[in-house]
């Protein structure tokens, strides 16, 4: 059946209060079960309100800003206080708009809880406009671009009224004016793609995606050229926008415009190739109302080059996945199915398709036949779905296999209800055609008859075109007008952004010289801040150099300790060999190897555990008590209390005093003698180390010296008190020693260690 364009434009308020009542209550028990569902879960998931601290300050000076504005449009409302802080109850996703005559208006989206600090810079041209005026314009753009949107699809000219009042409230000094203005463009074109006028809508996406880019826009924008048969347009909008990020929707819907836009450039393969990309991320994705659009697309390109039991296996998928969803949606694909039987001259399983189609329009008009609706273009699907064209093309269906008796029920039905819907194009269609069957069949009477009423609704349709042609004009002289005032509109706000800033010239001139001077004063605290770097550097160089000279001194004495401790140890060897005893020279010769090797596995430590110090301080005790076992016993005692593995001793410390206590206190004693050496327990962090010799005592040692030895003075003393001296400084009082003499100062010596556990 011929459909006229014109019938786009058909504004009349019986057909499009039929129509909108089909759209407003499909399934309308379905919808309000889900709408019931809908409130229940928006009860239990109520946006997650928060309180978010902040604060708001300038960039250049760090100085708080008082009584700025924070405010959650349509929502709440706070002022920053002297401090330049701020506190405000939002919900996640929530914008705050932050202004203030000072400075150029910022927008934030709340993403967590965390604080916000906000800096900003001054704005010669804001600072021109009351906060009360911007409030108001901010609150207008909002109701309107509302208003605009909720009158999308009721009336045109309204919205792109409301549209118009919003983008007359944006001002250019608004940070977020591009932002606005893409979003006014955008629902500008989506007005104009709703109405049916895609050469508009092309126009108004290309200027919001100027202002700003969005992948959504552009998508809508390759719709459009579709829309207008663009076909090359779209191809390249749609291969541009592979190039960016998409989501899985998004990549889905730009396979398909390629596949569109392909197929209207009769590339017949690459439509195939883009349509299949598609359908596979579709159903990966389980968007069934795609795959259901997918499939069928595929069957007609399929059917166009002839590969016709492929496509009827995706018509197949099509049908059968819209059967499960709506019945508008399931009678949108039979009647597809339908027109692909038709094609290829299937007229049983057209008629078959049709059938099932014209059972779902029934229930479909049951469902909404009480429905209200608003005025609103006629959609195509929406022609194709109804009773009398399904009836009108059932009974094509029986004619072209000359079942003429079959056919005329189904035509005289079809024009009934085109009758009773003011549908005269079908009225008109249907009749000529059951003048048509009824020549065929050799009833002349009733055929002229047909014709006769066929003549009559021609009439009829002419002037109702006439009409449609006017009103079509109409609109369309009404929708140019609006888009030349907006033009007109834009074209005022670029003269005015000249005049602004000419106006706030002279206060950018003044606002220079302030500026200078906070150049000086950041050049004086620059030279202040390298000042102070250099003094640090400084100090930390002479704190390392000191440091690095402490370890050399460390490293000098333990070198100077281990050959004095090796010559010490190989006398006594000497002393053996000189008296023939060649057995007990070796066996002094073994546990001194012994303790060689440990001695020089920790010559390059600073400290080592207490543990390896005290199995050091048994092998030398036990070499020297080899030597003078006449002389004297020994004893190492430990606290059981004691993790001794937890204390951290230096190398060599404990050795030159037990050294001393046996070569010149103990070796002297005409009896024999005791060494003991005792580990307590003082703090939960230090212990005490004793050694203690019942030898001849510190005064007597000293008279028993020969002159040359009191001119020299000890080196092992010596050395051990400077390595405690210099690591008390390199670790902070770690180590302290105490000597004192027993027995009333006659006879015995005992040194006292106290040991800190490490931090």
């Amino acid at each position: 059946m011929p459909v006229s364009i014109l019938g786009d434009f058909n504004f009349s308020f019986k057909w499009t209060k039929f129509t909108l009542m089909k759209l407003d209550v499909i399934q309308s028990s379905r919808l309000i079960m889900f709408l019931c569902w809908f409130v229940s879960v928006l009860g239990v998931s109520q946006e997650r309100v928060v309180t978010i601290k902040g604060s708001v300050k300038e960039k250049s000076t760090q100085k708080p800003m008082n009584n700025v504005d924070i405010r959650v449009l349509g929502k709440r409302m706070a002022q920053t206080d002297a401090f330049g802080d701020f506190r405000i109850k939002v919900s996640i996703g929530d914008e705050l708009v932050i202004s203030h005559d000072s400075f150029r208006t910022v927008y934030y989206t709340v993403k967590d809880d965390q604080r916000i600090d906000i800096l900003v810079e001054d704005s010669p041209i804001s600072s021109g406009i009351s906060k009360d005026v911007k409030r108001v314009n901010e609150e207008t753009y909002v109701k309107n671009l509302q208003a605009a949107k909720k009158s999308l699809n009721k009336d045109a000219a309204i919205s792109i009224e409301y549209i118009t009042k919003a983008l007359e409230a944006i001002r250019d000094e608004d940070s977020a004016a591009e932002k606005k203005k893409a979003t006014l463009y955008e629902t500008l074109a989506d007005i104009y793609l709703y109405w049916n006028q895609p050469d508009l809508a092309i126009d108004n996406y290309v200027i919001s995606i100027e202002n700003r880019f969005n992948e959504q826009v552009k998508i809508k924008l390759g719709k459009a050229y579709l829309a207008n048969k663009n076909y090359q347009e779209s191809l390249q909008t749609f291969t541009t926008l592979q190039k960016t990020q998409l989501n899985s929707l998004q990549k889905i819907t730009v396979f398909e415009g390629l596949g569109d836009s392909y197929n209207g450039l009769k590339e017949k393969s690459k439509a195939i190739k883009n349509y299949n990309n598609a359908l596979s991320l579709a159903e990966k994705e389980n968007q069934e109302e795609a795959v259901i659009n997918l499939n069928s697309k595929l069957a007609d390109v399929l059917q166009d080059q002839g590969s016709l039991r492929k496509a009827e296996e995706y018509l197949g998928n099509s049908v059968e996945l819209a059967s499960r969803k709506s019945k508008k949606t399931s009678a949108i694909q039979r009647a597809k199915a339908a027109d692909f039987y038709n094609k290829s001259s299937s007229f049983d399983k057209e008629i078959q398709y049709r059938k099932e189609a014209l059972e779902d329009i029934e229930e479909i008009t049951e469902e909404e036949e009480n429905s209200l609706s608003s005025p609103s273009p006629v959609l195509a699907e929406d022609r194709a779905i109804t009773s009398q064209v399904q009836n009108y093309k059932i009974a094509n269906a029986f004619a072209a296999q000359s079942e003429y008796d079959e056919a005329i029920p189904y035509l005289e039905e079809s024009i009934k209800k085109a009758a009773s819907e003011n549908d005269l194009v079908v009225q008109k269609d249907a009749t000529r055609k059951l003048g048509e069957v009824y020549r065929e069949k050799g009833e002349l009477k009733k055929a002229s008859e047909a014709f006769e009423e066929y003549e009559v609704i021609v009439d009829k349709l002419y002037i109702q075109k006439e009409q449609e042609i006017s009103q079509a004009n109409l609109f369309s002289r009404e929708l140019t007008k609006k888009a030349n005032r907006i033009t007109t509109l834009e074209k005022d706000r670029e003269l005015n952004e000249g005049r602004y800033k000419l106006a706030f010239q002279s206060q950018e001139l003044a606002n220079q010289q302030s500026v200078k001077q906070q150049i000086i004063i950041y050049a004086l605290a620059g030279l202040m801040i390298l000042l102070l770097l250099a003094a640090y550097l400084m100090y930390r160089n002479m704190k390392q150099q000191r440091y690095a000279n402490n370890l050399l001194a460390l490293k000098s004495l333990r070198s100077q300790m281990n050959p004095h401790f090796i010559f010490n140890a190989l006398n006594s060897v000497n002393t053996f060999i000189a008296t023939s005893d060649e057995r007990a020279a070796n066996k002094y010769l073994t546990d001194f190897s012994l303790l060689m090797r440990a001695v020089l596995e920790n010559s390059e430590e600073d400290f080592i555990p207490l543990e390896k110090e005290i199995e050091l301080l048994r092998l030398y005790v036990k070499l020297e008590h080899f030597r003078f076992q006449d002389k004297f016993e020994y004893e190492i005692i430990i606290d059981p209390d004691i993790s001794i593995s937890d204390y951290m001793i230096p190398p060599m410390l404990l050795q030159p005093y037990v050294e001393n206590a046996v070569w010149h206190g103990l070796r002297y004693k005409s009896e024999k003698g005791l060494l003991s050496i005792h580990i307590n327990k003082l703090t939960v962090d230090s212990l005490e180390i004793i050694v203690r010799d019942t030898g001849i005592g510190r005064e007597k040692s000293k008279a028993l010296k020969t002159v040359n030895q009191k001119k020299q003075k000890s080196q092992g003393m010596s050395n051990i008190q400077n390595r405690i001296s210099i690591l008390n400084k390199m670790y902070k009082d770690k180590v302290d020693v105490f000597i004192s003499d027993l027995d009333n100062n006659t006879e015995g010596t005992q040194v006292k260690l106290i040991l800190k556990k490490s931090a």
